[in-house]
């Protein structure tokens, strides 16, 4: 019997690309086409919470904002917006973005659900403004999106893939992280151990100019630059810099693979 090659080879051939795509719908989101029409809702949550609860919220694709604020309540507002090529696909799109709550007096947690498999000419992204008292231990998770927080005095856990993490005229312990983007972190009081870790992007601490602490920074492709502060170094070299802020203190931890570390008191030049 004569076995045609080229036919063989090209069997062959859209087998191995069927895999990928088995995979992807096993597991993966992935968005293909033209996504020039939206569908947006409001979600709305109000929740109260005791005074040392912990509120966490995960997301998929889009921003998460806090602001810390008096009171003994959480506020959830969520933008979510359906994208297709069509304003019905868009529309017939957006019951399915499910946020799942789970309410307990001291635990409260906000979940964008994720949609498996390829979505083809359609796409969502869900975007949280959170109010939520000061003194709550925050968490977040993100896959892509930025994560900003301002005005939280309790402690704060950030890690997100793409996208940026700033945190502004915050206290306590704060833990960030992401991949792609930058971490900023503008500190009003050091009060807590500081970690900001990523991969590609900058590090930019921002602290009192009497902060004490044990500062530890490290980067691959990049300078580390401190201003402003009184630091008595113990090892310093263009990729690495150990020392104490006015004595020492708290431990401070910065790490970066590709981009540079700026380490600077609140009142030095920005």
């Amino acid at each position: 019997m004569a076995v045609n090659l080229r036919d063989s080879h090209r069997r062959i051939g859209r087998a191995a690309v069927a895999l990928p795509l088995v995979a992807l719908m096993a597991g993966c989101e992935m968005t293909v086409g033209n996504l020039s029409s939206r569908a947006t809702d409001q979600w709305t949550h109000t929740y109260p919470i005791a005074s040392d609860g912990r509120l966490e919220i995960v997301n998929t694709n889009g921003k998460i904002e806090i602001e810390g604020v008096e009171g003994s309540t959480v506020e959830v507002r969520a933008e979510r917006i359906a994208k297709a090529a069509t304003e019905a696909g868009a529309r017939e799109l957006l019951p399915r973005i499910v946020i799942k709550e789970t309410i307990e007096p001291n635990h409260i947690r906000i979940e964008t659900e994720r949609m498996g498999g390829i979505m083809i000419g359609a796409g969502f992204e869900v975007r949280y403004f959170v109010k939520a008292p000061k003194n709550t231990i925050v968490r977040v998770t993100n896959t892509n999106g930025q994560v900003s927080a301002t005005g939280m005095t309790g402690q704060l856990t950030v890690q997100t893939t793409n996208g940026g993490v700033n945190a502004s005229n915050v206290t306590g312990e704060i833990d960030a992280r992401t991949t792609n983007g930058g971490v900023t972190v503008d500190l009003a009081a050091l009060t807590g151990k500081v970690s900001l870790e990523t991969t590609n992007g900058g590090v930019t601490l921002i602290v009192p100019g009497d902060a004490k602490a044990n500062l530890s920074a490290s980067c691959r492709n990049g300078g580390i630059s401190v201003s402003g502060l009184k630091l008595e170094t113990t090892e310093s070299s263009r990729r690495r810099l150990e020392g104490k802020l006015n004595g020492g203190g708290v431990d401070i931890d910065l790490r970066t693979t590709n981009g540079g570390i700026r380490v600077r008191s609140r009142t030095a030049p920005a």
